[in-house]
């Protein structure tokens, strides 16, 4: 299995390329993928980017229905588990199993990952507070689930998934706000996906994603709500950049949703 990046060390070769004379605000647009290409650009590539609108259409949802999940956002509780000290962040957290497109939800339990793929919040049980039972009732949520899961059954083969369902504001309160504290690292699982809500009077939140076993890269915006990165875990990194005010308070807002299989991360 490739190398995993601590936080503190360095990137792949010529990723440092990529912080270089350019400005914060800038952004660059993500490479969208057709929906009808998705499976095969996350299998030859280890990544791929859907639009909002390719979204809808996979989920099998108007956009509409994806924007009932804005108004649980404003209601995210603080993250206490913060080792920089920093109040950037806020998140709920949920645990699920699916398979065959069922949907079946777990009893509350605490978010754990190893030191060797988070060297920053790794090691220990984080308890955080549920995702908020109605935001599980919305039409578009197992819809938005069981499309995920099918994105993983294309990459590993069909079986049972054990996800994660994180939602994070990542705000500017403390003059800069942290996407990831823990710097470019994987998740330990089998997919990432990052679906973007919105974005407020922010700069910065640049999305890198590098090849975990060599110097090949790419980095890009994402700015419009409800586009989706989708990440083969055993195979890339990534990180987001910090992101700071502009023109006033700013909040970047994203669902994380990660499938592992054989069972969730847990103390062994």
């Amino acid at each position: 299995m490739p190398a995993v990046r601590k936080a503190g060390r360095r990137l792949p070769a010529g990723a440092s390329a990529l912080r270089k004379n350019r400005p914060m605000n800038a952004l660059l647009p993500p490479p969208f993928t057709p929906l009808s290409s998705l499976d095969d650009a996350l299998f030859t590539q280890g990544h791929a980017v859907l639009a909002p609108q390719a979204l809808a259409e996979g989920v099998g949802q108007p956009l509409s229905a994806l924007q009932d999940l804005h108004p649980f956002w404003e209601r995210l509780p603080p993250d206490e588990h913060l080792k920089d000290g920093g109040r950037y962040r806020r998140r709920r957290h949920g645990s699920f199993t699916i398979e065959g497109g069922t949907l079946q939800p777990v009893p509350h339990r605490a978010h754990w990952q190893p030191v060797e793929y988070n060297a920053l919040h790794g090691g220990y049980e984080r308890w955080f507070e549920p995702v908020e039972p109605a935001l599980l009732q919305l039409p578009a949520w197992p819809r938005l689930m069981a499309f995920l899961a099918a994105r993983a059954d294309a990459l590993r083969g069909p079986q049972r998934w054990y996800g994660e369902a994180h939602a994070f504001r990542i705000d500017t309160t403390d003059g800069i706000g942290r996407p990831t504290p823990e710097g470019a690292h994987r998740d330990g699982v089998d997919l990432v996906a990052v679906m973007l809500l919105g974005r407020s009077h922010v700069k910065g939140g640049e999305t890198r994603v590098f090849d975990a076993a060599g110097p090949q890269g790419l980095r890009f915006t994402m700015s419009e709500p409800f586009t989706l990165l989708l990440l083969d875990d055993a195979r890339v990194i990534h990180e987001t950049t910090p992101i700071q005010p502009e023109g006033g308070p700013g909040h970047r807002d994203t669902l994380v949703v990660t499938l592992r299989q054989g069972g969730f991360q847990g103390p062994r």
